[in-house]
């Protein structure tokens, strides 16, 4: 059983259906197919936003940075917690496009709050022309630690960075696992509650590899594009993209594959606190991190499970040392695999 990442997972039937469909004959390179035209409308549909522009990279970072560099001028700073995927896991990618924009980490956890926002706003921009400018917030939604922000942290957050007149960006990589955990629409998760644009994620949940970037003012659209063709992210066969795309979004695909994947989460955790678990943090979605005693993992890598990522040594004198474990499920986990899982604590 695979828990180390959903980005480990198989891609679904449907994106794979399309993608063949696509491969018969020519089509228009660049992001001219037919494929595309049917993506962007299905995306302004999915989110009430009928003006939006929206692209597709193939990675989340080119997303997340490229999207950033949009909002973001070289002398000013964006804002997002301390374990935010945009600081530990980009290699300073947002850095790097926006031409030396730094990050200023918000403290206190996986998921910002308005008040502690407010205050590291209102700290920066303190030292005139020496000091980096006041940009952009980001919010990652669902969190590093496997949390999701309600839509009433969400606006908080977007009215702090409004109130100091900052964009806002939704690092959405597993974007269908807070909207399935929070049951609410993909309007109400972004522009409705005050976010500028998102990075949609297809990858960790059924796609082999594509990201959309959804702007929901048109306004830097062309700056977008020429940033993504300079930044070598510019798909020639495109159709490919948009193709993954198209059947990821097709017949509710993306959410679908994202309720199982937190229900997979869901069954794992409760199997889970039943055999004496600690939970670090309260699983929303379909991460999770656990403690449980040094002993229960050995069996599991013993017995060949050890397809996930633990902190600590295996090797000890004392086998009931607790170690902490990150846990992903994505769509394709079956309850077998996971019960399977489970029989090794008992």
């Amino acid at each position: 059983m695979f828990l180390a990442s959903d980005n480990a997972g198989p891609a679904h039937p449907n994106v794979i259906r399309h993608l063949a469909e696509a491969n018969a004959g020519h089509m228009m390179p660049y992001g001219a197919d037919a494929p595309m035209v049917q993506v962007r409308a299905q995306i302004r549909e999915i989110f009430e936003a009928p003006e939006a522009e929206v692209f597709l990279v193939s990675t989340g970072t080119a997303a997340n940075a490229l999207a950033l560099a949009c909002y973001c001028q070289p002398w000013q700073t964006v804002f997002c917690s301390d374990v935010a995927h945009i600081h530990e896991d980009e290699c300073n990618a947002p850095e790097f496009f926006s031409a030396g924009a730094k990050l200023s980490l918000v403290p206190g956890g996986h998921r910002m709050t308005a008040p502690a926002l407010h205050a590291r706003i209102d700290a920066e921009q303190t030292r005139g022309v020496h000091g980096p400018q006041r940009g952009p917030v980001s919010i990652t939604q669902v969190t590093e630690r496997g949390g999701v922000y309600s839509l009433a942290e969400l606006r908080a957050l977007a009215d702090v960075a409004k109130s100091f007149g900052l964009p806002v960006h939704l690092d959405g990589a597993r974007f269908a696992n807070a909207l399935v955990a929070l049951g609410c629409s993909p309007a109400e998760m972004t522009w409705k509650s005050g976010v500028d644009v998102v990075s949609l994620g297809g990858t960790k949940n059924g796609c082999l590899g594509v990201e959309a970037v959804v702007l929901f003012d048109p306004a830097n659209a062309w700056e977008f594009e020429l940033r993504r063709k300079r930044a070598g992210h510019l798909f020639s066969k495109h159709r490919y993209l948009a193709a993954q795309m198209t059947g990821y979004l097709e017949a509710d695909t993306w959410i679908k594959t994202a309720r199982q994947a937190n229900e997979n989460a869901d069954f794992l955790a409760k199997g889970l606190a039943e055999r004496g678990a600690q939970f670090l943090h309260a699983p929303q979605a379909n991460m999770i991190f656990a403690s449980f005693a040094r002993r229960i993992h050995q069996r599991l890598h013993d017995a060949g499970a050890s397809y996930y990522i633990w902190e600590g040594k295996l090797e000890g004198e004392d086998p009931d040392t607790p170690l902490s474990a990150r846990l992903v499920c994505d769509w394709s986990i079956t309850r077998d695999q996971i019960e399977l899982f489970l029989s090794h604590f008992e």
